[in-house]
């Protein structure tokens, strides 16, 4: 479900391209150094917003960097990468729902989770993310029992859910579980004033990353004859986009209420790209610059084919995918072998056709006056997120 930010490296800028890239190489290595290399599959892009939350309140200088080592997700360079806290609470929480993922994979009986013994390989992983999550988030303060205990809610809502049932009572649990670590993100950062709006804005994003989720998969799933929360409860497209742009100015104006010393990526992110992510699933626009597309929600994901006016190529029909552990295997060798940096590649588990991040256009008409990254592509309407005297 995690994956709905997926930001246009143009519209970021350069300064907080380098710092969203802090935050998801910081998430990633956390997941190795506490998890085994194995656990680093988990990064997600979701999942690093705790990370970047984290820091935009800590006070000057205590957001944690470190210098990272040669990586090839990063053309074997070094990098300045986020550490500490707020790292190892986005790596807890990733791997919690990881976790629970997996368990729904294989409660579905998904590709090659549907043989006994892969199905019961899988479920001793999710048990070991589950529980290293626990250990994770009790290092920071945080009880992984309320991500454990919505997961466990879910499936028996989507049991009892029916026609005319209020699509919020499906995303409910959705909403407590990212309300309570965006809110611990206030803790973290010794900001206990913050807690109420960040949780505010935890539950609207809860709720608009399962109303995306289901949008994007609304096609799919009924080809394979899978549950979707919107055909489930009957919900309209126009009621779910209502439901959406609503969470979108909610998530605004909670970050209003909330005390920041650095503010500027977690706004982005969080009300620029969230409203593109909103545009994208429903399909009403696209990033301006010529070769972008939305990113895949899997970790480092670069954009695929396509531009302005020009659709993706459509997905290949579901029995041609991979399943979750074929396309994790692919993934770990086209990371481990810099195809997914340098020149194309088959995307792990859609299989289609991806560009590398070295191979990204450089448009060359994105302006970085100011460093919210906002005067180029969809400009923002009275946003004071810099000073820059633009029209953002």
């Amino acid at each position: 479900m995690f994956g709905i930010v997926r930001p246009c490296r143009h519209r970021l800028g350069e300064h907080l391209k380098t710092q969203w890239m802090a935050h998801l190489c910081g998430l990633c290595l956390a997941l190795r150094k506490d998890h085994g290399q194995f656990a680093r599959i988990v990064t997600n892009y979701d999942g690093l917003l705790i990370s970047v939350l984290t820091e935009a309140q800590a006070t000057a200088g205590g957001g944690g960097r470190r210098t990272a080592g040669p990586c090839p997700l990063r053309g074997m360079r070094t990098a300045s990468v986020a550490d500490g806290e707020g790292a190892r609470l986005s790596a807890a929480v990733s791997l919690v729902l990881a976790s629970a993922k997996v368990r729904d994979h294989v409660a579905d009986g998904d590709g090659l989770l549907a043989r006994k013994p892969v199905a019961l390989a899988a479920r001793r992983v999710a048990s070991s993310w589950g529980a290293a999550g626990a250990r994770s988030g009790s290092a920071v303060g945080f009880d992984t029992a309320v991500l454990v205990d919505a997961v466990d809610r879910q499936l028996g809502i989507e049991t009892l859910a029916g026609p005319g049932t209020p699509i919020l009572t499906v995303t409910e649990p959705t909403e407590t579980a990212t309300a309570a670590a965006f809110a611990h993100t206030a803790v973290l950062a010794g900001r206990p004033g913050n807690a109420a709006p960040l949780a505010e804005a935890g539950r609207l994003f809860g709720r608009l990353a399962h109303l995306l989720d289901a949008v994007e998969d609304r096609e799919t799933d009924a080809t394979a004859g899978a549950w979707n929360p919107l055909t489930a409860t009957g919900t309209s497209l126009t009621e779910a986009r209502r439901l959406a742009d609503d969470a979108v100015h909610g998530i605004r104006l909670a970050l209003r209420e909330a005390e920041f010393t650095d503010p500027k990526l977690a706004h982005v992110l969080l009300v620029h790209e969230l409203r593109g992510s909103v545009d994208r699933a429903f399909g009403s626009s696209s990033c301006g610059h010529a070769g972008h597309t939305a990113a895949m929600s899997s970790p480092y994901a670069p954009p695929g084919p396509g531009g302005p006016g020009v659709p993706p190529p459509p997905e290949p029909p579901r029995r041609d995918r991979r399943g979750l552990l074929a396309g994790c295997a692919v993934w770990m060798g086209l990371a481990c072998t810099c195809q997914m940096c340098c020149g194309e590649f088959e995307d792990p588990w859609s299989r289609q056709r991806r560009e590398g991040l070295c191979n990204q256009c450089d448009c060359g008409d994105c302006g970085d006056c100011c460093d919210c990254g906002q005067c180029c592509g969809d400009c923002c309407d009275g946003c004071d997120c810099c000073d820059c005297g633009c029209d953002c």
